[in-house]
This record gives C-alpha cells, sequence and structure tokens, in this order.
C-alpha cells in the first residue's frame, strides 16, 4: 500500500480549496453590499441581479469546491466515484494511518495503555480450601489457615 499522496491529488484538493475561498467571499460579498447599499434603491434592478448572480455563482463555486476537495483528499475511489473496495482501502491508507497515530497519541497523553504486556502473576492454592492467593501471602484469604 502507498503511503504517499499522489501530486494529482494534492493539486485536486488545494484547487478545490482555493474554489471554496472564492465562492464563500462571492456569497458573503452579496450581504456586504447589501449592507453598505442599505436604503438606496436607485438602480434596484441592475443590483439586485448583480447580487443574485453573485449568490448563485459563489454557492456553485462552493459545492464544486467542496467535492473537487473531497475527491483530491480521498482519491476517486476513496470519495465513492469509483466503485473499487481495494483501490478505496490503498488510497484512504494515509488517513487511516493518520487517525491511529492520533488516538496513540491521545492514550499516551492520557497514559492509557491497551494490549500491552501483562504481568505474571505467580498464585499459591491454599491447601485448606483450594483459594488461590498471591504468591507471598501467610495466610490464606478465605479461610484465614497459614500457608
Amino acid at each position: 500500500m502507498t503511503k504517499q499522496i499522489t501530486e494529482q491529488r494534492k493539486s485536486a484538493y488545494y484547487f478545490g480549496m482555493i474554489l471554496m475561498i472564492i465562492g464563500g467571499l462571492m456569497f458573503f460579498s452579496v450581504f456586504i453590499t447589501g449592507a453598505m447599499n442599505f436604503g438606496n434603491f436607485s438602480n434596484f434592478q441592475a443590483d439586485a441581479q448583480s447580487s443574485m448572480l453573485r449568490a448563485i455563482g459563489g454557492m456553485a463555486l462552493l459545492i464544486t469546491g467542496v467535492i473537487i476537495r473531497s475527491i483530491g483528499a480521498r482519491g476517486l475511489a476513496g470519495s465513492g466515484v469509483v466503485l473499487d473496495p481495494e483501490k478505496a482501502r490503498q488510497e484512504l491508507e494515509p488517513y487511516s494511518r493518520m487517525a491511529g497515530g492520533m488516538v496513540k497519541d491521545a492514550l499516551d497523553e492520557a497514559n492509557v495503555s491497551f494490549g500491552g504486556k501483562a504481568e505474571k502473576v505467580i498464585m499459591i492454592k491454599c491447601p485448606a480450601c483450594g483459594k488461590l492467593n498471591e504468591e507471598d501471602s501467610k495466610f490464606c484469604q478465605e479461610c484465614s489457615k497459614q500457608m
């Protein structure tokens, strides 16, 4: 499995990000110009058409950017465009490895360990009652007889 993301996917990711930024700026510019021209109804029809085109164009660029960025990040198979589970597994491998590393870092920081090596504990059976006691016990935890 590959551990690197291809240059084409990186380019698609960044291109999608640029489209998202441009689309967001276009969409939010409608609100800024609306606030700046509040109460000014001269040339209202042209201003309304311009605002509508910027809003719709901005949303279209924003959605297109999200789709392209998602495909660039996950690859064609990893994002579900191409239905090939084996290829999807290969394309998503860097993210799976990264997520596992992040979980491991969080567990290490919290001093939590799973699957570590267990200590061997030696137990001694009480001759009187048969209860298992720790190796260094002098008396049985069950019947209190001397070990």
